[in-house]
């Protein structure tokens, strides 16, 4: 009887493991399986279309990642000119949409 327990308990962790890595898995898949292992300090000349954040989780960094249209560049989000350039690309994209508004 005791082992039938200890069995059961083995085999529910198990399960609950295999269906985090699971579930992990499937949410890098969505993204892309790609990130930022690294980051340079060089300023970015290209027209920016989007920028996103990405959280430190190893082997990924803490980085800002500038989407133009040469690709995907990943800044270190400490340097000035990259909080500048934040700023003011949403600043730009708040007001390109108050502009939008259809009354």
């Amino acid at each position: 009887m005791e082992t039938r327990r200890i069995l059961m308990r083995s085999l529910a962790v198990v399960v609950i493991i295999t269906s985090v890595i699971w579930i992990t898995t499937a949410e890098k898949q969505k993204l892309g399986n790609s990130c930022c292992t690294k980051v340079s300090t060089a300023n970015v000349t290209d027209p920016i279309i989007n920028i996103r954040l990405q959280h430190e989780s190893l082997p990924c960094v803490k980085a800002v990642i500038f989407e133009t249209e040469q690709g995907e560049f990943c800044r270190d989000p400490k340097q000035r000119w990259v909080k500048k350039k934040v700023k003011q690309f949403f600043n730009k994209k708040k007001h390109h949409a108050n502009t939008n508004i259809i009354y």
